[in-house]
This record gives C-alpha cells, structure tokens and sequence, in this order.
C-alpha cells in the first residue's frame, strides 16, 4: 500500500515538471537591448495566498529561448519565470525573469517575490550559462 502512494507521487511530479530551456548570451543580449531601470513598469501580481503584491518588472512579453533539440520557443513572460545563470566557475544565482533588466554590463534582478527590495547584481561576462524554467508557482498578473 505504501509503495501505491510513492508511485501516485512520483507520477504527479514527473507529469508537472519544469522544462527548462536556454537562452544564448547573445540572444539574451538582443532580448535586453536597451532594457534599463528606467523601462520598468509597475504591476500588480496575485499570489498563492490570494495576496497581492506590486513591484517593477520589465517589459518583456515573450522570452525567446530553446528546448533541448535547439528549436526555438516563446515563452509568455509571467511572474513564476525563474532564470537561473551560470557563471564560469560554475556557481548559479537565479533570479525571477520580469524582474531583471541591465545596468550597464551588470544584470541586475530581485531573488523574492516578497521582499522585492532583495536584489542582487551579477556582472554579464561572468556568465556562461543562460536557463529559463517556469517554476509552476502560483503567481498571476492582476489586470487593474
């Protein structure tokens, strides 16, 4: 009978997992051409709770990016996007995908959705790793 349940279980995670997929340097360069603090928009976004929450996110509506067999995707852009980058030495700081934009050659971006003012900066050619995954979390827009 407890083997049922660890089978149910594992079933349900393998079925709802996360695809992760890529994003070159250079195509995240293109995506964010220009993007600086100063696009940013406010929005307002629901989460699992039924709590809202406001912050500044970018504008970005579709993420450009690739599945393993190298075809391109798009990817709506919505709060539970995670990026994660890898840098040369192999460390990872991930972030939420509308929260980021560049500052000059540092990609700047928020770890929490509740506590937004949690930022951190990662210089651009430290990186050499791009992936995106939707964490499946519960985090909507709300249209005001």
């Amino acid at each position: 009978m407890k083997y049922k349940y660890i089978i149910a279980i594992s079933l349900i995670v393998a079925l709802t997992g996360c695809s992760t997929y890529h994003i070159s340097i250079e195509s995240f360069k293109t995506q964010f051409n220009g993007l600086d603090s100063t696009k940013l928009r406010e929005v307002t976004i629901s989460g699992p709770f039924g709590g809202r929450a406001s912050y500044l996110a970018n504008p970005i509506d579709t993420i450009y990016c690739m599945d393993d067999d190298n075809k391109q995707i798009k990817l709506v852009n919505r709060p539970s996007i995670e990026i994660r980058f890898t840098y040369n030495n192999d460390d990872r700081t991930i972030f939420y995908f509308d929260t980021i934009y560049l500052q000059d050659s540092l990609i700047v971006g928020s770890k929490s959705r509740f506590i937004p003012s949690l930022r951190d900066a990662i210089p651009l050619n430290t990186v050499k790793l791009i992936e995106v995954q939707d964490g499946k979390k519960d985090f909507n827009y709300v249209k005001e």
